[in-house]
């Protein structure tokens, strides 16, 4: 099974008056790595893949430990542990080769922006998605399945 790899960048701005990366920044990173990861489909042959739009129908986060700024990205890897017809499930860790600071996941349901609702996944986008698929059995990693 592979994952998907994001190095995230930490801004300055995402501290908060405690010192660490506030709770809702983590939101904006998981966006980060989930657009970065869904958009490989696309752009390489023009395939309309996901640039139809997709909306998050829900976000589930674990905060593992806090995260202080430094100058070195951190690590988001992310991975599917659920597909169906019109929706799936992207898992992530945000974490640094010694430890995990954030575990997630969210519901992604695609999206027809012209006709304004949700969509099934196509052929190729759930071809692409297959070879990230790991529902977390045997992995033992502690991942979120929503």
């Amino acid at each position: 099974m592979a994952r998907h790899i994001y190095q995230c960048p930490l801004r300055w701005s995402d501290m908060d008056a405690f010192g660490h990366v506030n709770n809702v920044v983590f939101l904006r990173y998981l966006e980060e790595a989930r657009i970065d990861f869904m958009f490989r489909l696309a752009p390489g042959d023009g395939s309309p893949s996901f640039s139809g739009g997709s909306v998050v129908a829900r976000h589930e986060i674990d905060y593992v430990r806090p995260l202080v700024h430094r100058h070195e990205p951190v690590t988001i890897e992310s991975w599917v542990t659920k597909m169906g017809a019109a929706s799936l499930t992207i898992a992530y860790e945000i974490k640094d080769a010694d430890q995990v600071y954030v575990r997630a996941s969210t519901v992604v349901v695609p999206f027809d922006l012209e006709a304004q609702r949700p969509r099934r996944i196509t052929a190729e986008e759930k071809a692409f998605l297959q070879r990230y698929v790991d529902d977390g059995a045997d992995s033992g990693s502690g991942a979120l399945a929503a």
